[in-house]
């Protein structure tokens, strides 16, 4: 996986090392939450051996830290369980200074004001 000069100038060589390839796959797919990709494409992304990154998704699904559907994989929704995964905020916070953090006002600002179709209204 590339790192930005400034991450790679400021970062200890211990630190660099301790994001595994699963800690990688899962801050990719977290990073791009609403998506699902193939593990080819998470390999080419994080720049990781496709054998290496199927492996760790095999055992990221194990733990339930991502979905699987056909050849297709995404990070699950589930926060609670994704909180409780310690890789998981080391991936976050190096995607985070690399991709900046996410604004959830401006989210807001471009959500629709009527719910999606297939949430069912309680009422």
């Amino acid at each position: 996986m590339s790192i930005d000069r400034d991450t790679f100038e400021n970062t200890s060589e211990d630190e660099l090392e301790e994001f595994s390839v699963p800690d990688q796959v899962l801050g990719f797919l977290a990073a791009n939450q609403d998506r699902a990709f193939k593990a080819r494409e998470i390999a080419s992304q994080i720049g990781v051996d496709e054998g290496a990154v199927s492996t760790a998704l095999s055992r990221l699904k194990g733990r339930g830290l991502v979905e699987h559907k056909a050849t297709y994989w995404a990070v699950t929704d589930d926060a609670e369980r994704l909180d409780g995964y310690s890789g998981y905020e080391r991936a976050t916070a190096l995607f985070n200074d690399q991709l900046g953090t996410e604004d959830k006002e401006a989210w807001r600002e471009h959500a629709p004001q009527e719910p999606h179709p297939s949430v069912e209204d309680e009422q």
